[in-house]
């Protein structure tokens, strides 16, 4: 156990014949007394700022440890952000695909439908065009044809109309 500055104080030295001188011994005890309070007072208030520092320090450390968890929560949660992101991006792209597919299948089907009805009414066409076409020649002919001529050779006398009328009106 180290010794306290009331130890040095109480300490009593035998006397001898010739000894030391006494007031000096005291002077130096009383100095000795002083500096070891004085280092026992530092060393009370190191190891008070010590245990200050270790409490610091372990603040610190459990603030260290709890951004360590925080930083892996995060990086966990990023990543699986990062993978939900990727699912879902994946599913759009697949949404996207379908709905491309679907849409060129449709304007295949009506443009085929398109093509098939555009057929039909070039078929259409070409049937109007060639019965409008006899129909037109059919009236030529009928233009050309020497019936007009007879028609209008004939001369018609009315004298007999007239009489026939009269007749008509007697009954």
């Amino acid at each position: 156990m180290p010794l306290s500055p009331l130890d040095i104080h109480n300490k009593e030295f035998s006397r001898g014949f010739r000894g030391y001188q006494e007031d000096e011994v005291n002077e130096f005890l009383d100095q000795i007394i002083k500096d070891y309070e004085l280092l026992l007072k530092e060393k009370k208030e190191l190891e008070e700022r010590l245990k200050q520092t270790d409490e610091r320090v372990g603040h610190f450390t459990t603030i260290e440890s709890t951004l360590q968890k925080s930083i892996v929560v995060a990086q966990e949660a990023a990543e699986e952000v990062r993978r939900n992101s990727q699912k879902e991006a994946k599913l759009i792209v697949r949404e996207a695909e379908k709905n491309a597919d679907r849409i060129v299948n449709e304007s295949l089907t009506k443009a085929r439908r398109i093509a098939m009805e555009i057929d039909e009414l070039k078929k259409q066409s070409k049937v109007f065009r060639n019965r409008f076409r006899m129909l037109v020649e059919a009236q030529l002919d009928l233009i050309d044809t020497d019936d007009w001529e007879t028609l209008m050779e004939y001369d018609i006398d009315t004298t007999n109309l007239d009489k026939l009328e009269a007749k008509k009106e007697e009954y």
